[in-house]
């Protein structure tokens, strides 16, 4: 049983109500299974079956010269703590989704990236558990 799917039958259980938004309101997210991201907002979310399923959260990407790129991507791989050598820096959560090695993970979502999409802690540990290799990731302008 996937993660997501786990998470949402223990809140209902528990009594919560879960209220999830067609992926198409948030900012034209084309994707039925994966994640999107919305730069100019700075907001990230994930998508089960074509339904927003998490977030959206605050996120940062990459500051000038070394803009996240915007399109359609595939997950690549998932390592749980990265260290990234370029930039000497940790990369806890990481999920990479291009061959550039651009990436979610947690990170200061108040400081601009080289590229990667920093969240917080909790945000990146969701989208670690959730997202699978092969599902979609959306970046949106």
């Amino acid at each position: 049983m996937r993660m997501r799917v786990l998470i949402t039958t223990v809140l209902l259980l528990l009594g919560f109500a879960a209220t999830a938004a067609p992926a198409q309101a948030l900012a034209g997210c084309t994707v039925y299974n994966g994640a999107c991201l919305e730069k100019h907002s700075n907001l990230a979310w994930l998508v089960y079956n074509g339904q927003t399923s998490y977030g959206p959260v605050k996120v940062s990407h990459g500051k000038p010269g070394y803009e996240t790129p915007v399109g359609t991507f595939s997950v690549l791989r998932k390592v749980k703590n990265d260290w990234s050598v370029p930039y000497n820096g940790p990369m806890p959560n990481a999920v990479y989704f291009t061959t550039t090695g651009i990436a979610f993970h947690q990170g200061d979502t108040a400081v601009q990236s080289h590229g990667c999409i920093r969240m917080t802690l909790d945000a990146s540990q969701v989208f670690y558990d959730n997202l699978i290799v092969g599902e979609k990731v959306q970046v949106l302008p």
